[in-house]
């Protein structure tokens, strides 16, 4: 009997002693240098972390120092205090870091040299862009041209489905292009026409 009472007090101390275990953490409070010391040496994650990009790094034909990517611009409605930007950040394309920028560049080249002579002869139509741009080996449906004022002709093409994007004008006095990864919040190249 003395084994049935010794288990029966074991049952009765587990409750006891889990109770404690659990209570001996709350309602405590640190003193500022104790709560410093455990905040420095167990971190708490602060929201969603985002990885930092890759270094970027010369690519193949450029200078040693890489140009900064353009920033957006905040001398329309969002420099008078309203929340355009903010509400307006879905539209702003991703830009591309290390092996992918110097993919984006390599693109550029190709695309604006296939698209130069279409330039030099004032042939400004947009069939005859997409068919310099399909040319280069861009499937059909990944390649978009269209008008872009009297003058001119503008495209836009989805390189790889990462997506390296590339987009650009052309008229009279240059081609231009672009390269870019996307946009947030949306598949594919195009221009989003709707955030959240």
């Amino acid at each position: 009997m003395t084994i049935i009472r010794t288990t029966r007090g074991r049952r009765r101390m587990l409750p006891v002693a889990v109770l404690a275990v659990l209570a001996a953490g709350c309602g405590t409070q640190q003193s500022g240098d104790t709560a410093e010391a455990t905040r420095r040496s167990h971190p708490t994650p602060s929201g969603t972390s985002t990885p930092s990009p890759p270094g970027d790094f010369p690519c193949p034909g450029e200078s040693p120092t890489p140009t900064p990517p353009p920033t957006a611009d905040t001398s329309g409605p969002a420099a008078s205090g309203d929340h355009y930007a903010e509400n307006h950040g879905f539209r702003v394309p991703f830009p591309l870091h290390g092996q992918r920028r110097c993919d984006g560049l390599t693109a550029v080249g190709r695309i604006e040299a296939a698209l130069e002579p279409l330039r030099k002869r004032g042939d400004f139509a947009p069939d005859h862009t997409r068919s310099a741009l399909t040319g280069l080996g861009y499937p059909a449906g990944k390649v978009r041209s269209y008008e872009n004022g009297p003058t001119g002709v503008g495209f836009l093409i989805e390189v790889d489905a990462s997506p390296l994007c590339v987009e650009g004008t052309m008229d009279r006095d240059s081609t231009r292009a672009e390269s870019f990864g996307g946009y947030p919040d949306h598949y594919g190249c195009e221009t989003p026409s709707g955030g959240h």
